[in-house]
């Protein structure tokens, strides 16, 4: 479903890398390692369409990604590595406003069940500046629980969190690729998933 056909990324005058090549297909993970500024982050900002490729082309369901744009942007979800929160919002108000701005709302009550089953229950409603950097991963993954579309990019998922929230992420991440769903994420430890689908892409040396 999802393609890469000889990439290439470019920062300056400097090549990341080139002649990236892989192929995902429906139940399957692409884990996404490599050193800091290796590139990672910049190839999942192609897959999304944030950045166009130096040279190479990405195609979902065989179209070049130019072609089917909205279509694709309409199966995405993208969580970069940064939490993307507001610290003057509350937890559950973090939750509601992200799925309003990715154009699929969800009730409070929907937001609220989702941050109690990543670990948050008895902190939804408070303002997101007073938690830990792991809760605060907690609040910006949360949105997982409450998505269905079927290509989830993850960028740096397991920062700050602890053994029990690894755990819980990598459950979230399995029942999502049990679903028919795929998953591209970047990490510099390895993910625990159960599924015997996991692909493992090394950039750089």
């Amino acid at each position: 479903m999802l393609e890469a056909l000889d990439l290439e990324c470019q920062r300056g005058d400097r090549t990341l890398f080139k002649g990236l090549s892989f192929r995902l297909e429906a139940g399957q993970c692409l884990l996404v390692q490599g050193a800091n500024g290796a590139g990672k982050t910049s190839l999942l900002r192609m897959l999304c369409g944030l950045m166009p490729p130096a040279a190479g082309e990405i195609r979902w369901q065989g179209e070049p990604l130019k072609r089917v744009a909205d279509d694709y942007r309409r199966t995405l979800l993208y969580c970069g590595h940064l939490n993307a929160v507001k610290e003057e919002l509350t937890a559950e108000e973090n939750v509601v406003a992200a799925a309003a701005l990715a154009g699929r709302p969800v009730p409070r009550s929907a937001a609220r069940r989702a941050l109690r089953e990543a670990g948050l229950k008895g902190r939804e409603e408070l303002p997101v500046r007073v938690l830990s950097q792991g809760q605060k991963r907690r609040v910006s993954l949360a949105r997982l629980l409450l998505d269905d579309t079927r290509l989830w990019v993850l960028d740096e998922p397991l920062t700050a969190l602890d053994v029990h929230a690894v755990q819980w992420l990598a459950g979230v991440i399995d029942a999502h690729l049990a679903r028919g769903g795929l998953a591209v994420l970047t990490s510099h430890q390895e993910v625990p998933l159960a599924s015997g689908a996991v692909r493992s892409l090394r950039i750089g040396p």
